[in-house]
């Protein structure tokens, strides 16, 4: 590394002191010095106190193992356990009943119902799809997926394709926005007599603007268009209002672990925040330039002219506190907090928006929007809460101007999310569900207490259920309803969209006003689910539930009494092994932190860390309890690697695993994510996963000299 260069007492990595200086500070009214001595200051007093929690985190987990492996073999005592938890400081007394209170929250987040996509920010081009994903077409996401049984014929359009897709589409505006009478298959063209005329929106140009549920849809007329020219009423699209939200991911999604990967990503963030991130590309033999989508125009019914947002609004999702960095070191020469410095330098970014510096505005309500990963319990929320409090007083902001989105993935947040919620009352703007990383840490939470259910089943243990149902039960207590987000978790078979359809309308009706979806086309086909279902009436409806039963939240899935045979075994080791392998072998070698990987079936899934968590710890726990032994571990990691290999034998890149195992770094860095699960902390795969990478990256090859 070349040297670096001191700033008020931290000895940052060049390329981050360079961004900072030259791009991030310049056009915020803020100076260097001033900045960076602010920047010290926080550290100082910040660093200690987040190591401090870790090592809270770490005692609990000791104490937790410890009392599991005292009762070994006695049957667990619901009581006992509760007791046990809050005498640890697991468990915490539940707050007076409270309002949160944040404002400035915009309508995306408070006031509609609709998709949210996560897109890894160090991938320009996925970032500028998804912020475009605001607006979709709903023709072309039928078309070319398998939501309608079949597929087109040949490679230019098919009209009896074309003829299904329309069908669908007109049936579906026949219940979003029906027509005083008869169907929209019928209709000629002209100003639509609607059943109810409140919900013609306005026109652009020859286009018509409808809305339902809060949500737009735009009629595309056009009679020289391949599909408008034979359409009665010239209908050449039905352009959907899609993704309202997208996350930035600088956590689970991206493989990042140096300086020079920071600044990409802040880079990247940067370019959002001024409107002029670009990307370029060859697609079918021609160069392609992308960028972000202008606001779109129209005139109302009565005349006058508005706009609607062109772009999704964009969340940072920031690391958590467990993770260090070496773009900055601090004066005692320890790296600094991850965490903490993802928070002063994506707020100081996102200030370029608050000043109105871009192209195009991302908040109009006049906040920035920061999703909070990984965090155990109230006390690491209220640090996130007085941590953004001191970035607010470095860059000079209003109080709450950061708002925070917390992440309800673990066991000690979900057990006390009130408390998580109350601690950050004044800036939460949502709380959403996320099945992968909540269950790797189930597991090793409860790692000591005995061998897990299978990986597949559980999605139907008891815990699941009561966890789903708190989330959106005690964020409508917290009157979260028309303040904030309540998101549920992502659809992960991106090429399986009818089986999305089938499933996914279980989140809006449960009373989560967003979801995650994998893509653009995937978010304007769960946008139809805001329109079937009425999200906002639907969480009055659930405000009076009582709230599901902490004791079943607590249950934990072990596998008590089964007795798998050899093939079970085998078959669970090798799905998961696939997995893990799959995942890793593109962090590792190539440094691709979400893609999508052809599971054990071939079936491709998005995969980030979350998915490779709970894989790691259920192998692990496995182990641990003797259900499988090192060896058959081992035979299933080769086979696997030999299946993984083949998956990938088209790509130019990719460095096969199987014959080199003892050399391959990802290889290896899948069997330690496995043999070394139990003393990961939390279970969490970053720590082995950034040491393998950055092996990698620092020997110019995947494989171990």
């Amino acid at each position: 590394m070349h040297e670096r260069i001191e700033k008020a007492g931290l000895h940052v990595a060049p390329e981050l002191a360079r961004f900072i200086d030259e791009q991030a500070l310049p056009g915020t009214g803020l100076e260097s010095g001033c900045f960076w001595t602010g920047v010290a200051e926080i550290f100082a007093r910040f660093a200690p106190r987040n190591a401090e929690l870790l090592r809270k985190r770490d005692d609990i987990q000791a104490r937790i193992d410890g009392w599991h492996r005292e009762r070994a073999g006695q049957p667990m005592n619901a009581d006992g356990y509760r007791a046990f938890l809050t005498e640890v400081g697991y468990l915490v007394p539940e707050p007076a009943p409270f309002t949160i209170g944040s404002t400035k929250v915009d309508d995306e987040l408070a006031r509609l119902a609709g998709p949210q996509l996560v897109v890894p920010i160090l991938n320009a081009r996925f970032l500028l799809n998804a912020a475009n994903a605001r607006w979709g077409s709903l023709y072309d996401a039928l078309y070319g997926t398998d939501v309608i049984a079949g597929a087109a014929a040949g490679k230019g359009y098919d009209p009896a394709r074309g003829a299904q897709v329309i069908s669908w589409a007109k049936a579906f505006l026949d219940n979003a926005v029906p027509l005083s009478s008869g169907s929209w298959t019928q209709w000629t063209g002209g100003v639509p007599a609607l059943r109810d005329p409140a919900q013609l929106a306005g026109w652009s140009g020859g286009n018509i603007l409808l809305r339902h549920n809060g949500l737009h849809i735009e009629l595309v007329i056009d009679p020289d268009h391949p599909v408008g020219r034979d359409d009665p009423a010239h209908l050449a699209d039905v352009i959907l209002e899609s993704a309202l939200s997208t996350i930035c991911d600088l956590e689970d999604s991206v493989a990042a672990v140096d300086a020079a990967d920071k600044v990409a990503a802040y880079a990247n963030w940067l370019g959002l925040m001024k409107g002029d991130l670009e990307d370029s590309f060859e697609k079918n033999g021609e160069m392609m330039t992308r960028r972000l989508n202008s606001d779109r125009s129209y005139v109302a019914p009565d005349g006058g002219s508005f706009t609607l947002p062109g772009r999704s609004l964009l969340f940072v999702r920031n690391v958590g506190h467990l993770m260090t960095t070496p773009a900055i070191l601090l004066p005692s020469g320890g790296q600094a907090p991850e965490g903490i410095l993802d928070g002063i330098v994506t707020s100081l970014i996102g200030l370029h928006d608050l000043k109105r510096n871009g192209r195009f505005i991302n908040s109009r309500a006049g906040s920035i929007y920061i999703v909070k990963p990984k965090m155990h319990g109230p006390e690491e929320a209220a640090f996130t809460n007085d941590l953004f409090d001191a970035v607010e007083d470095l860059l000079g902001l209003e109080r709450h101007v950061l708002k925070v989105g917390v992440m309800d993935e673990e066991r000690r947040t979900s057990a006390n999310l009130a408390a998580c919620i109350h601690a950050v009352r004044d800036r939460i703007v949502f709380i959403n569900t996320g099945f992968l990383d909540r269950t790797g840490d189930e597991i090793h939470t409860s790692m000591q207490a005995g061998p897990m259910i299978r990986k597949g089943d559980m999605k139907a243990a008891a815990w699941i259920k009561a966890y789903e149902d708190r989330n959106v039960q005690i964020g409508l207590a917290c009157g979260l309803s028309g303040r904030a987000q309540i998101g549920k978790g992502m659809w992960a078979a991106p090429d399986r969209m009818a089986d999305m359809m089938e499933q996914k309308i279980g989140h809006p009706l449960t009373g989560a006003n967003t979801a995650w979806v994998p893509s653009p086309t995937a978010a304007t086909l769960h946008a139809t689910h805001y329109h079937k279902v009425d999200v906002f009436a639907r969480q009055q409806e659930r405000r009076s539930e009582p709230v599901a039963s902490l004791d079943a939240l607590l249950t934990v899935p072990l596998a008590d009494g089964r007795n798998w045979s050899a093939d079970e075994i085998r078959e669970e080791l090798d799905n998961n092994a696939q997995g893990i392998l799959g995942y890793v072998v593109r962090w590792i070698d190539q440094g691709v932190g979400c893609s999508k990987v052809p599971d054990i079936h071939d079936i491709g899934l998005m995969e980030d860390r979350a998915t490779l968590r709970i894989s790691s710890q259920h192998i692990a726990n496995w182990l641990l309890h003797g259900v499988c032994s090192p060896e058959e571990v081992d035979a299933a990691l080769r086979r696997m690697a030999a299946k993984v290999d083949a998956q990938n034998a088209a790509d130019p890149l990719y460095q096969p695993m199987s014959g080199n195992e003892d050399r391959s770094l990802a290889f290896q860095a899948a069997r330690a994510l496995i043999f070394e699960g139990v003393a990961q902390p939390n279970g969490y795969t970053e720590p082995l996963l950034h040491r393998f990478r950055a092996q990698a990256k620092r020997a110019g090859s995947v494989f171990a000299p």
